[in-house]
């Protein structure tokens, strides 16, 4: 695979470094999880505030020079610390902000309060994405002293929030950033025990699609029949964007091949949740489906609700969908493709308008060259395993930002979560077992990357 540009003594160095500093990392990032940094707006923002200045606070404490900055959006951290003469530099990047924990009947533990159950740490962003920030803190303290490379650190402030001012940031701060590697801590590993890179992400589009009938609204007795009302159309609308075996039907869409990776039913099942009996929908393998191939998903409708609906025809609806692309899919073509499709398929004539809420472009990954090489030695080192190249159908759009804004630098989306990490969700986790590896891979990656010969 490469080069042996560290000695086995030198991995088992690391490995026994990063061993006894777990219980502090815990420590730091229990104290991190604690602080509720949710950045919608709806939520307290002085938390979002507290967590960078905590987030600064660890880095300064490693030696780093450190920057919050705000770019009109939440704050980011930005530090460096300089590396042998010579050495490549390495950035680092997390985020620090977190999401919504959602109802607390939903988790066995307070959301903001870390519980360890079952060799799982868990509570809101105790994985997503605060362990990734404490992943950068491993590495770094595993080589006080003596660290092989530079190192820039990003922690992002905004990132569950679509990164808004990122673009701004990489603007004016973007030649402190520079670096000829990136690793990028916001993904997830295969399975317990198999380490993975993502090597490709899905794009995004979300659109809000409004269907007007009415001008107001009327007695569903007195007109039903050869009124239309706005709700039915919609429905009937959003039912276009299928066809009968659940693959998508828009035009125009583009559709790729993943990674040949064994994936059965049954493991898709255990890991999404789908009830008994309901079946798998689409064409073509199961990773395909998810990782390379487009999706509709209907998140959310504007619609009276059934406990206060009367017997009205509804004169207007509107539906959030969520659409997913493939990695080399331009979201802005295929937004195209949307608009075309509801224009040709709304029904009965209704007046409809489409609203582009977000977009992200995807990622596709040349996954080769020297620093990929000694990325997939390092998790070799770290679990005893090769690592294999994975695709995410989740859209990590910063990925694309930081892809074309450094075009020479070798971008790595590694991760701390794993298929029952559940993050966004009720009772998200981080398994310690497993963090301790990563931290192991990152610390190795450093020193390798340090070791090459240039």
């Amino acid at each position: 695979m490469t080069d042996d540009v560290l000695t086995p003594d030198q991995i088992s160095a690391l490995k026994t470094t990063v061993a006894g500093l777990m219980p502090g990392l815990r420590k730091d990032l229990e104290d991190l999880t604690r602080i509720p940094s949710v950045s919608l707006d709806a939520f307290d923002q002085a938390q979002v505030e507290a967590s960078a200045e905590a987030t600064a606070a660890l880095l300064r404490a490693e030696g780093l020079e450190v920057e919050i900055v705000r770019e009109g959006g939440r704050p980011a951290v930005i530090g460096h610390i300089d590396g042998p003469q010579g050495a490549p530099t390495v950035m680092l990047y997390a985020h620090h902000d977190v999401q919504p924990p959602g109802a607390d009947e939903d988790w066995d533990s307070p959301p903001f309060e870390p519980t360890e159950r079952d060799g799982r740490l868990y509570g809101r962003g105790a994985a997503d994405d605060k362990a990734g920030i404490m992943a950068h803190l491993a590495a770094l303290r595993a080589h006080t002293g003596q660290l092989p490379v530079g190192v820039t650190v990003f922690v992002e402030g905004e990132e569950e929030i679509g990164s808004d001012s990122l673009a701004t940031i990489l603007e004016r701060h973007g030649d402190r950033l520079r670096a000829d590697a990136i690793v990028l801590a916001d993904s997830t590993n295969w399975a317990l025990g198999e380490p993975a890179l993502t090597t490709t992400l899905r794009g995004l589009i979300r659109v809000v699609v409004t269907v007007t009938t009415l001008d107001h609204g009327i007695h569903s007795g007195m007109f039903g029949g050869p009124v239309p009302d706005a709700l039915t159309t919609l429905v009937r609308l959003l039912a276009t964007f299928h066809d009968e075996a659940g693959d998508v039907a828009v035009q125009g869409l583009k559709s790729g091949h993943a990674a040949d990776l064994e994936f059965g039913e049954d493991r898709l099942r255990e890991e999404s949740g789908l009830l008994d009996g309901v079946g798998v929908i689409g064409t073509g393998s199961l990773l395909d489906r998810m990782w390379a191939k487009p999706t509709a998903t209907v998140i959310g409708l504007d619609a009276p609700s059934v406990a206060k609906s009367s017997n009205t025809l509804v004169p207007t609806a509107s539906a959030k969908v969520s659409i997913r692309l493939a990695p080399d899919e331009v979201p802005l073509d295929a937004y195209a493709a949307v608009q075309r499709h509801i224009e040709a398929h709304t029904p009965w004539g209704a007046k409809v308008e489409v609203h582009l809420d977000d977009q992200g472009a995807g990622f596709d990954a040349d996954a080769t060259g020297p620093v990929y090489d000694q990325a997939r030695a390092a998790f070799t080192d770290a679990w005893g395993v090769e690592p294999v190249d994975i695709g995410v159908g989740g859209s990590i759009p910063f990925v694309a930002a930081f892809a074309e804004k450094f075009p020479q630098a070798a971008i790595l989306v590694t991760g701390v979560e794993d298929p029952d990490t559940r993050a966004h969700g009720a009772n998200e986790s981080l398994h310690l077992g497993e963090f301790e590896k990563v931290c192991v891979a990152e610390a190795v990656l450093l020193a390798r990357l340090g070791a090459m010969k240039r």
